[in-house]
């Protein structure tokens, strides 16, 4: 689907459910669900405020927490909690089924697109229910701090071989 018609229908679904909960369909939270469709990937919070900062809507911390929490409840943002104290969102429609690699040591997540995760088996069982999303979880360590670690250790090591072979000398 284009990325036309995936705002469109995701703008339809908004305006359903705003109006289905008797809440305003106010121009900036329609202006944080474009933004949010416009671009690709995880966002946080302070890093969206930052960029509706910028645009032509500007929106308070309260607008864009209370929208958020309606996008969230409508199932259009999915939220993740990586293992920091900041929570991530990406949008929920548009979106491959993806694994998150998540960093133990810098943080880092990086998304890796993958194929059905489920065999056939398990494909017949789950025709009794409706999947929307799913998401794995993949924690680690990135190949960046695993080079870094090597350097580390490669460094003690020539220190400690330094510190014995001077000791031997006396």
């Amino acid at each position: 689907m284009d990325n036309s018609k995936l705002k469109e229908q995701v703008k339809n679904e908004f305006t359903d459910y705003l109006n289905l909960h008797k809440h305003r369909k106010t121009p900036e939270r329609y202006a944080i669900l474009d933004h949010i469709y416009s671009t690709k990937g995880h966002f946080d919070m302070d890093s969206l405020y930052n960029v509706m900062k910028e645009s032509t809507f500007r929106v308070s911390r309260a607008t864009l927490y209370n929208t958020i929490e309606l996008l969230l409840d409508c199932g259009l943002v999915v939220k993740h909690q990586f293992g920091a104290n900041v929570s991530q969102y990406e949008r929920a429609y548009g979106n491959e089924n993806h694994d998150h690699m998540i960093c133990l040591n810098c943080g880092e997540v990086k998304e890796h697109k993958n194929g059905n995760l489920f065999t056939p088996a398990q494909q017949k069982k789950l025709q009794r229910f409706k999947i929307s999303y799913y998401s794995m979880y993949i924690y680690g360590t990135c190949s960046k701090c695993l080079r870094a670690k090597k350097a580390e250790e490669k460094k003690s090591n020539k220190i400690t071989d330094n510190k014995n072979t001077r000791t031997k000398k006396k």
